[in-house]
């Protein structure tokens, strides 16, 4: 959305019409579920200002929010996201799959990923600190 200049709405019918599950330059882009990938979307959009809080919080006063990629941005808004608001989903799995997803945009074990992992565990402690007990980024 935030490269393309498109509303959240226009975006998600896109990804759902013309991305998921499609080929496209050559690249098969995977099936999803378009009702979670339409809740995590809305989900983000609709309590952006909560969660950039938290990120601003989690990436520290020395680092601004505003200097990191559109796409590690939209990675961490929808990772924060599930953190957040989807209470039945271990973080364990969360942070898994948002360096999953990571790792088709950066390099597996790059300082973008050793990023990520940090800052979503960090929002995971401020969310969750009951369920992190003995989790660390080490441990995901």
């Amino acid at each position: 959305m935030e490269m393309s200049g498109q509303d959240s709405e226009s975006a998600l019918r896109e990804f759902i019409e013309h991305r998921m599950g499609q080929e496209l330059e050559g690249e098969k882009y995977a099936q999803a579920d378009h009702k979670y990938f339409s809740d995590i979307l809305r989900g983000v959009v609709a309590r952006q200002d909560e969660i950039d809080g938290a990120l601003a919080r989690a990436t520290g006063k020395t680092w601004s929010f505003d200097r990191i990629d559109t796409t590690m941005r939209a990675i961490l808004r929808a990772g924060s996201y599930e953190l957040i608001a989807n209470l039945t989903v271990p973080v364990r799995v969360i942070v898994h799959e948002y360096l999953s997803v990571a790792s088709a945009f950066y390099a597996e074990k790059s300082d973008d990923i050793v990023f990520l992992s940090g800052i979503l565990f960090q929002i995971a402690r401020q969310q969750r600190p009951d369920e992190l007990g003995t989790l660390s980024p080490a441990g995901t």
